[in-house]
Formats: structure tokens, C-alpha cells, sequence
């Protein structure tokens, strides 16, 4: 194909003058964590921008599913190209992106303390280590599966920590997990005899959390979504989630069912409108104290 002299004109015309498409930075970063007795990994995700901007940033954590990996929402989940096209469209405001790993479920599990892991030395990590807020309506969290089941039992117990969460087809099953959960499977929950031990999971599930929660006045908003034809029920495990919230924080409460099952299929759709939906309740940027 041949270009003509006006076209040619034309082509370099559009990229001079074209919008130059943000690129965050995504790296796998570790540190020392004395709850775990070992490095403890993430991934972070930095914002276009970061490294020149003094400023401090809105911090949103996303939680991975059972046996998953700090690196499955950059690997399966689009992570970096939904942020970068969102905060781009001003959809979402520019944020730094924490995506840890854990051998847990995320709670102080039968094989590690994670729960402890994340709010005693995670959380004082990151504040320390990047530019990030420091204060609640600076944080938000969210995740998928196990990592949605996390993020609900820590909005619920500790809701003066997240301005906003999102629950993305939560393994958060009440009462018990469902015989093809990997819950039953997993060392979080098997006891000395690699037994599924439904004690600890009562203990430990979202259900230990709600009467303290809803007995108190500060909401956490919640986006929650599921498949439609999810083989572990998520969809129904989150409307009853709904329905047990909705009396206490109608408006800042979100369900969204997608077609499909448990997969990442399902996470990638949803993500935008997750994303989107804390992005709503974080601070923006703003200049870093001297």
C-alpha cells in the first residue's frame, strides 16, 4: 500500500499530537516478615508518573484465590492494562496496586498466621516502603475466590482500615464450604490428621465477624460479583453476603452476576466495574508532606 504525500502528513500529524497511553510499572518485590518466620512476596503495581510526582497515592490491596500466587492478577487478571486504561480515562483515580501472596486463606490458619502476616506486617510495610495513604479512606481491598473470602473478614472486622472492598465470586460459603471446595482441601483448614476441620472454619469465616459489624456504624461499600453457572454456588453465597448487608448499608452496597463460572473469565469482567467501584470512595492523589 502506498501512502500518499497528504496521507503521510496526515499519520504523523495523529502521532505528534496523540495522547501519549499511561504505562504503570508492575514489579515482584519481597520482604522480611517476622509473623511468617520468612520473605513474604507481592507484586506491586506503581501508577504512571510515580516516580516523579511527589505525591502520595491511594493504596488498593487485591487478594489471589486458594492455591494461587501474588502474581495471578497481573498473569490471568489484566491487572496493568485495566488500571492503565481506567486511571487514563479518569475512571479510577492514579493508584499504587498491591497484590500479596500467602499459603493461606488468608486467616491464622492450621499452616500460617496470614491474617496476622497481613495487618501486622504488610500493611506497616507498604506505608513505609512506598508512596501510599495512610489513613482509611486511602485503602481499599479486594479479591477473588478465597482472596473475595479474605477481603470480606477483613472489612468486617477491621472497617476502620478499608474506605471500600470488592468481593469477586467470594468463597465466603456459610455454613460450611461446598464438597468441591478446595477449602476442604487446603492445609489452612486441615488439622494434624489432614482432616477438613469445620470448627476452624466457623471460627474463622465472615459469619464470626457480622454481628459486631452491623452492631456498629461505620460501613465499609462492597462490590460483590459472581457467575451465573459457578460450580461452587458463588452466586448464591453472595446474595445471601447481600442480603445480610443490605438493611445496613443500601446504598453502598453493589451485585453484579456475570455469565459463567469460576474462572478468570468471570475476574476479568468484573474487575473494571470493581475497580471502579472503590475507586469512588478513595482520596486522590495529593502532594507528600515535608
Amino acid at each position: 500500500m502506498t501512502l500518499t504525500l497528504r496521507g503521510l502528513l496526515l499519520a504523523m500529524m495523529t502521532l505528534l499530537f496523540a495522547t501519549p497511553a499511561l504505562a504503570g510499572q508492575v514489579s515482584h518485590q519481597r520482604f522480611a516478615s517476622e509473623t511468617l518466620g520468612r520473605e513474604y512476596p507481592y507484586t506491586i503495581y506503581l501508577p504512571d508518573g510515580y516516580a516523579v510526582s511527589n505525591q502520595s497515592y491511594p493504596v488498593i490491596y487485591l487478594l489471589h484465590g486458594s492455591f494461587g500466587t501474588d502474581r495471578d492478577w497481573t498473569s490471568s487478571g489484566n491487572l496493568r492494562a485495566v488500571a492503565d486504561r481506567l486511571i487514563q480515562q479518569g475512571r479510577i483515580p492514579p493508584a499504587v496496586i498491591v497484590m500479596p501472596g500467602s499459603f493461606s486463606w488468608w486467616v491464622d490458619g492450621h499452616n500460617e498466621a496470614a491474617r496476622t502476616a497481613f495487618f501486622e506486617d504488610l500493611m506497616p510495610h507498604i506505608e513505609a516502603a512506598w508512596h501510599v495513604h495512610e489513613h482509611r479512606e486511602g485503602r481499599a481491598i479486594g479479591g477473588n475466590s478465597a482472596g473475595g473470602y479474605g477481603s470480606l473478614n477483613f472489612i468486617l472486622e477491621r472497617p476502620d482500615l478499608f474506605a471500600a472492598a470488592a468481593a469477586l465470586s467470594p468463597a465466603s460459603y456459610s455454613p460450611m464450604p461446598p464438597g468441591n471446595s478446595s477449602a476442604r482441601r487446603h492445609p489452612a483448614f486441615l488439622d494434624d490428621e489432614e482432616r477438613f476441620d469445620p470448627v476452624l472454619w466457623s471460627q474463622l469465616n465472615y459469619t464470626a465477624y457480622l454481628d459486631d459489624y452491623l452492631a456498629q456504624s461505620q460501613v465499609v461499600p462492597l462490590y460483590l460479583s459472581a457467575g451465573n453457572r459457578d460450580p461452587l454456588d458463588a452466586e448464591e453465597h453472595a446474595r445471601r453476603i447481600y442480603r445480610e448487608l443490605v438493611d445496613h448499608q443500601p446504598e453502598h452496597l453493589m451485585l453484579e452476576v456475570l455469565r459463567g463460572g469460576h474462572t478468570w473469565r468471570v475476574w476479568r469482567t468484573s474487575l473494571p466495574s470493581a475497580l471502579m467501584f472503590m475507586g469512588d470512595y478513595l482520596d486522590p492523589p495529593r502532594a507528600l508532606e515535608e
